[in-house]
């Protein structure tokens, strides 16, 4: 929840994006409004790389160890259980395997 390098990376470029984008309304500039549009959505792009490469951690209690912000978490390699970011990077099937839960059907999956 912000305590990891992705989760202070992402919001700190997004609010720039804003900034510029905001600018952009103020100055009555279609360029610089799109610009900071595409700030924004580099920051999205950037904070789910950041969080796969395993510089974000899931939610919830974590072990002492892992506290600090600056620590890699090292089971982003099999990705965290309901997690968007992993789900979307096919991820999430080595996780449920792992914790023994079945993994649910996609949607609008075939049977």
């Amino acid at each position: 929840m912000g305590h990891t390098v992705a989760g202070w990376t992402g919001p700190s470029i997004a609010t720039m994006g804003f900034s510029v984008a905001g600018l952009g309304i103020v100055a009555v500039s279609g360029p610089v409004s799109a610009a900071g549009v595409a700030v924004i959505a580099l920051s999205v792009i950037i904070t789910w790389v950041l969080h796969l490469a395993g510089w974000g951690k899931p939610s919830g209690p974590r072990p002492a160890d892992q506290w600090d912000w600056r620590v890699k978490d090292l089971t982003a390699c099999r990705g965290h259980l309901d997690c968007v970011g992993f789900r979307t990077a096919g991820r999430r099937a080595a996780a449920a395997a792992e914790v023994g839960r079945p993994v649910p059907e996609t949607v609008g999956a075939q049977p």
